[in-house]
């Protein structure tokens, strides 16, 4: 059984990462999800937990599909679930630079782990977390940026945000 892993902070999953993930689906007997606290990044909208949440119902229909919260290395993680492979998709040639010197890292520390880069597709290639949640900030519509199946948990979560 060949198993892959998508990784990323995922705040939140938009439609470009769950095309990621879809097509990793596609080529892998399983693929875990692995949503990072990455406490490094600053202004996260959601907390981990929720993070995981909207990972989950984003994802619930690909049957071999799983998600989890990891708060450790990538390579840690892959040990722990027996997966030989990290799939990363890339937008531009930045992402790329970024994603080979992660690879080159997690081959490091776990020498069979192979990745594997995803070209972003076209749709897709100029989405990101950052706008995501700027669109969610200002109220604009989300369906051209986040699977449908969350939109309502984001907006739910996001006005107890407010509320708080």
């Amino acid at each position: 059984m060949k198993t892959a892993i998508c990784s990323g902070s995922f705040d939140p999953i938009t439609l470009g990462h769950l095309d990621i993930i879809q097509r990793s689906a596609a080529c892998f007997d399983r693929v875990w999800v692995c949503v990072s606290p990455n406490a490094e990044k600053r202004n996260q909208m959601f907390t981990p937990e929720q993070k995981l949440q909207l990972v989950r119902a984003a994802v619930a229909p690909l049957e071999n599909v799983e998600a989890e919260l990891w708060p450790g290395l990538l390579a840690d993680f892959a040990v722990a679930h027996g997966a030989g492979v990290i799939v990363r998709g890339v937008r531009n040639v930045t992402d790329f630079d970024v994603e080979y010197q992660m690879a080159l890292i997690n081959r490091g520390i776990y020498p069979e782990l192979e990745t594997l880069f995803l070209p972003a597709s076209p749709a897709y290639q100029h989405f990101s977390s950052s706008m995501a949640r700027e669109m969610i900030r200002y109220h604009q519509p989300l369906e051209k940026y986040l699977p449908a199946e969350i939109i309502p948990m984001v907006r739910e979560m996001t006005q107890k945000r407010k509320e708080e």
